[in-house]
């Protein structure tokens, strides 16, 4: 029985996002799962996909445009298929807890999520430079530059769906 190949999709401003999709394809790939990685906005079919995998960073309590537009672009078909969805930007380890805050911008993943069909979502953290530039990042990064993101629970995750597609390939 062959594995599914996965599209592993992301918008990403200043890499943290893109980063994570990389994360979860090399915890893929270390299940014998075939992983592409790719920005959202380059992404032009699903042929030879069987699953995907949609991550956007969030900004402003918005989710990234590019995710946004590839699920949209795509949304008959990844209701088709296999998909998990994701969410990073909290500029905190608020999500290391047991009990999570809301996380702005969170509703929007949820609702990409609930209207693809998803077979999870969640939300990680994010990340931000220190020497960030442009309005208003370089003003956050004053406040809250650092590295908030869970490898740990980003690894987790993606070993969930991994498992979930050898049991069930399909």
């Amino acid at each position: 029985m062959t594995q599914p190949s996965v599209l592993i999709a992301y918008g990403s401003k200043r890499g943290g996002t893109a980063e994570i999709a990389h994360w979860i394809g090399d915890e893929l790939r270390a299940a014998h799962i075939p992983a592409d990685i790719a920005n959202a906005r380059e992404i032009r079919s699903l042929d030879g996909y069987d699953a995907v995998v949609l991550g956007g960073a969030l900004y402003m309590g918005r989710w990234h445009r590019h995710a946004r537009g590839f699920a949209r672009r795509f949304g008959k078909q990844l209701r088709e298929r296999p998909v998990w969805v994701f969410g990073s930007g909290p500029l905190d380890h608020s999500l290391d807890g047991p009990n999570p805050p809301k996380i702005l911008g969170g509703n929007a993943v949820r609702t990409v999520a609930e209207r693809l069909h998803a077979r999870d979502h969640t939300l990680f953290g994010g990340r931000l430079k220190a020497d960030a530039t442009g309005f208003p990042a370089a003003a956050m990064a004053k406040k809250a530059a650092g590295d908030y993101r869970n490898r740990s629970q980003i690894c987790t995750w993606a070993a969930d769906i991994a498992a979930q597609l050898i049991r069930q390939p399909r």
